[in-house]
């Protein structure tokens, strides 16, 4: 894929580097010589020194052919006209960096894909950290009416040395939820569990849930103890 990302900043260089790894082609437009510098000698990527709101330059980066866009400029406002623009050649995949929730129904008039609030999700990163230490990661969906949890399974958990389908058969088993990743062991890749996967100690496991189960769940797997 093409992507073209408007802001060089740490979000920006970030996103750029993780694309390129993932084997995309990326431009970055910023109004920052350094950035751009850095952009093109550190990552190896096309960088258009410009405003992102500029016509002239965002065409010289190639919106045109890109086959995504990410808006991640310091300002709300650019941010939103990036966005127009992008929908305005044809972009089919936009993708933007919310800083203020008043733009949240602009940004999606105007043609956003995506919008991520950074601060939301920072804020909410570090609470459930703070709250829910023992899960080790926690990701949200659908303005947070779903949340995936990664759970390690205790040594000492009844959970452990059962099937699956057993589990979720359990009356206590959070209704709604579902176990969708198994990983045996941290050097080992995250699989699919069948109705069989049999539930190891020191094993972690990836859990669908609503966010009204959060509580429910953690006690179902760590408060089972013999």
């Amino acid at each position: 894929m093409y992507v073209l990302i408007g802001g060089a900043g740490l979000v920006g260089l970030g996103l750029a580097q993780r694309l390129i790894d993932l084997g995309h082609t990326v431009a970055i437009v910023d109004v920052d010589p350094v950035a751009c510098r850095y952009a093109r000698e550190r990552l190896g990527v096309m960088a258009f020194e410009g405003s992102a709101v500029n016509t002239e330059v965002l065409l010289e980066a190639g919106i045109r052919k890109a086959d995504a866009l990410a808006a991640v400029l310091r300002d709300d406002a650019l941010n939103l006209a990036m966005v127009t623009l992008g929908k305005h050649y044809g972009v089919p995949y936009i993708l933007v960096r919310m800083r203020h929730r008043d733009f949240a129904e602009p940004y999606r008039i105007a043609g956003a894909t995506r919008v991520i609030n950074a601060i939301d999700l920072a804020v909410s990163t570090m609470a459930n950290a703070i709250e829910y230490p023992q899960v080790e990661s926690m990701m949200h969906f659908e303005q947070g009416q779903i949340e995936v949890l990664k759970l390690a399974i205790p040594e000492n958990c009844n959970v452990s040395g059962r099937s699956v389908a057993e589990i979720a058969q359990d009356p206590d088993f959070p209704s709604g939820s579902l176990i969708i990743g198994y990983q045996p062991h941290p050097y080992m890749d995250l699989a699919i569990p069948n109705g069989n996967t049999v539930l190891e100690p020191g094993s972690t496991v990836l859990i669908v849930t609503k966010p009204g189960s959060m509580h429910e769940m953690i006690d179902f797997i760590e408060g089972c103890r013999r």
